[in-house]
Order: structure tokens, then sequence, then C-alpha cells
């Protein structure tokens, strides 16, 4: 069999294309492939920004007659470049795995001085919803006191814009999807050697951070690949069945589907995330809407229904502890890339040495305060989440947990750990009596609380995602107490109390 695969011709869009065809081939061995390649409405006109184009589907529409006129079996999309309105002639019949769906700032190492002088940010990027999410922001979490962020409209492919970016005497930044880069610096075709050799050369002169999405969720869809073909095609739905990811259309369509809700199109100031995790699915929206409605929802939604207890039933309350830092910290030469949980295990020396990654958009903005960049952060999702970096460093990365000298360090970790500080629990008085339900800030919380009341062992306990969850599932199975129904993740406190509370 031999299938025609359309596509737009940039170095991106015939990569992403390949992977498709590619995909089909392992798992049609014998399949023939032809590409098409051409120019859409959107690559010919590079002066306006998209959102003020009055067509949509600038991207797309050139191929959907194609389809139409059956000059090719299938076309291969960014999801987030189809429009929200849905076609019934043609049909999107698979979705590929997601690349990572973040954006990515990229900042002129040349240009830190004077932006710190002038406390001033100046950024290409077109996209409403990138300006109204980040400039906040930028003014808090990059460490150069900023006062002023401004946003001026860019065109081009990736290495267009990059090479923008460093030409231009004015501007000191830009913003990209972070998918978009990612794939082209590791394609495998021997054809894209040439661009990718550029783009290292260009990310030499750059300071990079991944943005996070409770502050920044996506343009919908971003990172996915969709597959479109006619709809009476019922031989192409079956050939496309093996290479297409459920979780990742599923995700996809819902972001989508909330971005039509507020009338749809790239000229919305508004930014949608869906993250499908183990403990159930994640709903980042923030934005602004056409009629001036202030969007932020940041909800999840847990694959099981969680216990309802009356308010008084609900025990939750801080660690009170004393930190003492270590005079000398030894870092391993090897280590070059350091998890940080909160700032106080900050130790000064690690910055110039590696990437910086912290626990949450807090400990983000306090180490950016005292002057040091942050490459990203695991949004208060856990250390578990991957930062998903090593092809922005271009090299394996191994990793490190900035935390105190009982900081949960196992075998399942990723991390290893170097103490910064010791941490020495204040003994309290706490009154668990009459409580079924606890929140848990930490595993250092949980089991000073058990040695002061092993009853609690057989209540229920809940804490946010990450690491705090293992401590606490790991002690109650050496006690002989785990019970999969009494142990639950929850975003935050606040989200405990307004699901578990009756």
């Amino acid at each position: 069999m031999r299938l025609k695969i359309s596509a737009r011709k940039s170095d991106l869009a015939r990569l992403q294309a390949y992977m498709v065809g590619d995909a089909l081939k392992d798992a049609h061995p014998g399949l023939e492939i032809e590409y098409k390649f051409k120019e859409s409405l959107g690559d010919k006109n590079l002066t306006d920004p998209l959102w003020k184009i009055p067509e949509k589907g600038v991207f797309t529409e050139d191929f959907y007659g194609e389809l139409i006129r059956g000059e090719t079996d299938l076309v291969v999309h960014s999801w987030k470049d189809l429009p929200t309105e849905v076609k019934t002639d043609t049909a999107i019949v698979a979705t590929m795995p997601r690349a990572d769906q973040r954006d990515l700032l990229l900042v002129k190492k040349s240009h830190f001085e004077k932006i710190r002088a002038a406390k001033a940010l100046r950024v290409f990027s077109s996209s409403p919803r990138r300006e109204y999410n980040l400039t906040p922001f930028f003014k808090t979490h990059l460490p150069f006191g900023l006062e002023s962020v401004s946003f001026e409209s860019v065109r081009g492919n990736i290495p267009t814009r990059i090479r923008k970016l460093l030409e231009s005497d004015e501007v000191n930044g830009l913003i990209v999807a972070k998918a978009a880069l990612d794939r082209l610096l590791s394609a495998p075709a021997e054809e894209f050697r040439e661009v990718q050799a550029l783009l290292k050369s260009y990310l030499d002169q750059l300071q990079w951070a991944v943005l996070p999405l409770n502050i920044n969720p996506n343009a919908a869809a971003q990172g996915a690949l969709a597959v479109e073909i006619l709809a009476t095609r019922s031989d192409l739905r079956e050939l496309l069945t093996p290479i297409h990811d459920q979780e990742t259309y599923e995700c996809a369509i819902k972001e989508r589907a909330l971005l039509a809700s507020f009338g749809g199109g790239c000229h919305q100031k508004i930014g949608v995330a869906v993250l499908a995790r183990p403990y159930g699915e994640l709903t980042v929206l923030r934005g602004l809407t056409d009629d001036g409605r202030v969007l932020e929802t940041r909800r999840l939604d847990l694959k099981n229904e969680p216990p309802k207890f009356p308010e008084a039933a609900l025990w939750s309350g801080e660690m009170k502890a004393e930190r003492t830092r270590h005079s000398i910290v030894t870092v391993d030469a090897s280590l070059n890339a350091f998890y940080v949980a909160r700032a106080e295990a900050w130790t000064d020396g690690i910055e110039e040495t590696g990437y910086v990654w912290t626990a949450g958009t807090k400990t983000w903005k306090n180490l950016a305060q005292d002057g040091i960049w942050v490459h990203g952060c695991s949004e208060s999702l856990g250390e578990q989440e991957n930062p998903r970096i090593d092809i922005l460093a271009g090299k394996p990365l191994k990793w490190a947990k900035l935390s105190h000298d009982d900081g949960f360090d196992n075998k399942d970790s990723a991390f290893d750990l170097v103490s910064t500080y010791s941490l020495k629990v204040l003994s309290g008085d706490p009154n668990f009596a009459g409580k079924e339900c606890f929140f848990w800030n930490s595993g250092t919380q949980f089991l000073h609380a058990v040695k002061e009341d092993a009853s609690i062992l057989t209540k229920h306990h809940a804490c946010g995602p990450g690491n705090t969850s293992k401590v606490i599932r790991a002690y109650l199975e050496k006690n002989n107490a785990f019970d999969p129904n009494r142990l639950h993740v929850f975003l935050d406190q606040e989200d405990w109390r307004h699901q578990c509370t009756i």
C-alpha cells in the first residue's frame, strides 16, 4: 500500500510528518509513503500577528482542499493550529503522543546587565495569551527586579524568530513552544543536522526557563499532532489505529472544548492545560475573556471519590521546626542539575555549575529575588514530575535534591540527596481527638505526628502530589496499616478541605 502524507514545508512541519510516517511504517511493515510539502496562508503572510489575520485555519485550510479533491490521503497538523469548529467531511482519526506542552522563555545572556539596569524586559511574542498571563510573572520570577515588561510581535519559523532576537539591539527575549524546539533538536534524520547545529549555536547565547502551566497554561492542544483524513476513508481509520494515543487525544479535545466555550481563536487571552496523572486529571484555565471576565481555575478531578467528613473531623496544621544551615556543603562534581524544595535549602555556588529546578513557583520567586536564575519548576506536583530538559541541556543530567539531613531519599528517587541544613522538629501538643482525616504538608510532619500518637495510623491521610505520599505509604506498609482507600492525594490543603468537607 502507498500513502500520500501532506504537511507544511517548514523544518518542524516536515519533521512532524516524518514522525507520523515512521510510526505508520513501524506498525505496518512494507507500507510505502510519499510526502507532499507546501506553504500555507499562514506561512506566506509573515507580517500580521496571527490573531489579526481574518481567515480561520491559516495553517490548515489549504490542506483541507487537498483532502476533498483526493490529492492526498492524510494531513499532519499541529493540533493547536486547527480551528475549534468541527468539520463533517473530514475527521481527525489519530493523535500522536504529546510532546512537552509548556512554553519556553529565551533571554540573551549578553542583555542581562542591560535588563537589570533598565528594570525592563522586552519580549518577542505575538500571543495575547502569553502577554496577559506572563507579564506579572516575569516581574516577580526573573532575577532582574523588573518594573516593566513589554511584548512585541514576531513571525517566522523557530530558527527565524531566534535569529531575529539575537539580531535585535532592543528586544531581550523570545517565547516559543517548547515542543517545537525539543523536536527540532532531537530529530534523527540527516536533513535536520544543519538546523540543529544552527539552533545549538543560538542556544549557547541564550538563557532559558520552562514556563509553568499553573501560571501560563498552553494554547489549547499545544504539543499534540493531529492526523486528518476524509471522513469516508474507513480503510485509513483502521490503518492509523495503532499509532493513536487516546490519552493525548482526550486531553487535547477537552482543552479545545474549553477554549471554544469562550469563542475560540488565537486572539483569545486564554490558556488551558489538561494533565492526566495517576491520581486524577488536572485542569488549569487562566486568562481574560473578550467581555473582560478574569479566568483563574486550577482543578483536580480525582479518579476515586474522596471521603467526606464534617469540618470538625478534619485536621491540618503547620510543623514547627528549627533549621540550621550547614557551614560546609559538599557537592559532587558530577552533579549538574539541582532540585530545590524550599528556598532555605539553597547554597551558594550552585547556579554557575548546573540547572536549577524548584518544587513550585513560591520557591522560584524567592530564589529569583536573590538574583538566581531558575530554569523551571514542578508546579507543586511533586519531584516525580519529569522536568524534560535534557534535550535543551544538550547532555544527560545528573540530579540532586537540596534538602535537610533526613530529606526523603530512597531507591526509587531520581535524585541524589545533598544535605544543606539540619531540621529539628519542635515538640508540640497536637490535639487529634475526634479527627478522622489528616492533611500532611511533608513526610517529616507525618512521621513526627505518628510518634506522638500512633492511633492516627488507622485514620484517613491526605497530602499533595509527590514524595509525602510515598513517605506515608512506606510507613503505613511497614506497620501493616496501609489501606489504599485511606491515603488520598489533593492539589493542596485548600483543595483537600473543599473536596472532603460534608
